[in-house]
C-alpha cells in the first residue's frame, strides 16, 4: 500500500463493509493507507487487507483527517452524523445508507447508468438501495431504446440484505427445523425458514413499505424520470445471498423479446441467461459472487401490446452494495 489514496471504511466489520474491503482488493483500487472503523463493540478486531493486518478503530469525529475517500456502510444515523464531518475534513464520502439518497443536492449513482451525475457532488455521493440497483440495471437500456411508460416490480430478497442477524436467523431456524424443534422468529416478524414474508421494512400509512417506496423514488431519481409510474412489492425469501426481481414494463414503442435480449446483452453490467429449454435462467445461487446482474425469462406480455416481462437477479452484497460503491470511487479518481 505504498501509492494511492487514503481510504476509510466505516462499518468495516459488517456484511457490506467486509465486502467493500474484498472488492477494493479484487479491483486493485489504489489504496495507499486503509483505515477501518466500526462501533465500540467491534473496535480492536483485526482485519486483513492486501496481506496486512488492519486494526479496527472506533469511529468518531476525528477519524477522517487526511482521508481521501470514505466508504460508509454503518447505517443512516451514523452517516447523517459523521459524513458531513468527513467532508469538512477533506474526504469524499460514498454512502451506502439511505441517509442522503433523496437529497436533491446529493447524486445517486449507478455508474453504468448515470455516471455523468457524479460531477454535481459536493462531497457526498449516495449509492442506491440494493434492490433498486438490481431492478434499474435492465430498465435503463429499455428506457433508452423505447421510453418506459410503466413499471411493475416484485422483489424476492435474500436475508443477508437485512444484515448479519438476518443470516443468523435463517441458519438457526433451518437447523431447528432439521432437529424437529420449534421454529421461532426473533429478528423477522415471522419465521423465514421455509417461508416467505411479503413485508420488507416498516409500513407507511398508504400500506406500502419503506423498501417499496425506496424502489419507486430511487429508480425515478436515477433515470431522471420523476413521474414514472412504478408499482412495487418487496418480499423476503429464505435465501442467504442475492436478490431477484420479477419485472413487467410497458414501453412507448414495442420491444420484442429478441430485441430486449440484444439490448440487455449489449449493456455493461448485465448478462443474459435465458434458455428455458435448458433450464437456463438466473437463480440466487447461480449469481452469488458475481458483479453483473443476470437477466432471463424474457418474454412479451400476453395482456399488453407494448409490455415485456423478465426476471433479474444480482448479488446484493456486491453490485447491490459494495461493488457499486467501489465503482463510484473509481469514477472519482479518473
Amino acid at each position: 500500500m505504498a501509492t494511492g489514496r487514503v481510504v476509510a471504511v466505516v462499518g468495516a466489520t459488517g456484511a457490506v463493509g467486509s465486502s467493500t474491503l474484498r472488492i477494493l482488493e479484487e479491483r486493485k483500487f489504489p489504496v495507499k493507507m486503509l483505515r477501518c472503523y466500526a462501533s465500540e463493540r467491534s473496535a480492536g478486531k483485526t482485519l486483513t487487507f492486501q496481506g496486512e493486518s488492519i486494526r479496527v478503530e472506533k469511529v468518531g469525529p476525528e477519524a477522517f483527517k487526511g482521508v481521501d475517500v470514505a466508504f460508509f456502510s454503518a447505517g443512516s444515523a451514523q452517516s447523517k452524523e459523521l459524513a458531513p464531518l468527513a467532508v469538512r475534513a477533506g474526504a469524499v464520502v460514498v454512502d451506502k445508507s439511505s441517509a442522503f439518497r433523496m437529497d436533491p443536492a446529493v447524486p445517486l449513482i449507478v455508474p453504468e447508468i448515470n455516471a455523468h451525475a457524479i460531477k454535481k457532488h459536493a462531497g457526498i455521493i449516495a449509492s442506491p438501495n440494493c434492490t433498486t440497483i438490481v431492478t434499474v440495471m435492465p430498465l435503463k437500456p429499455l428506457h433508452d431504446a423505447a421510453r418506459l411508460r410503466r413499471v411493475i416490480a416484485t422483489s424476492y430478497q435474500a436475508v443477508s440484505g437485512a444484515g448479519v442477524r438476518g443470516v443468523e436467523e435463517l441458519r438457526r431456524q433451518t437447523l431447528a427445523w432439521a432437529r424437529g424443534e420449534a421454529v421461532r422468529a426473533e429478528f423477522f416478524p415471522h419465521p423465514i425458514a421455509f417461508n416467505v414474508i411479503p413485508h420488507v421494512d416498516s409500513f407507511a400509512e398508504n400500506g406500502y413499505t419503506g423498501e417499496e417506496l425506496k424502489l419507486v423514488n430511487e429508480i425515478r431519481k436515477i433515470l431522471e424520470c420523476p413521474d414514472l409510474p412504478i408499482s412495487p412489492t418487496t418480499v423476503r425469501v429464505p435465501v442467504f445471498t442475492a436478490h431477484s426481481v420479477a419485472v413487467n414494463v410497458e414501453t412507448e414503442t414495442k420491444v420484442t423479446a429478441d430485441r430486449a435480449r440484444r439490448l440487455f446483452r449489449d449493456f455493461p453490467g448485465l448478462r443474459v441467461w435465458d434458455d428455458p429449454s435448458q433450464n437456463r435462467y438466473p437463480t440466487p445461487l447461480g449469481v452469488e459472487g458475481h458483479d453483473d446482474c443476470f437477466v432471463g425469462r424474457i418474454r412479451e406480455d400476453l395482456s399488453l401490446a407494448n409490455g415485456l416481462n423478465f426476471w433479474v437477479a444480482g448479488d446484493q452484497l456486491r453490485k447491490g452494495a459494495a461493488t457499486n460503491a467501489v465503482q463510484i470511487a473509481e469514477l472519482l479518481i479518473r
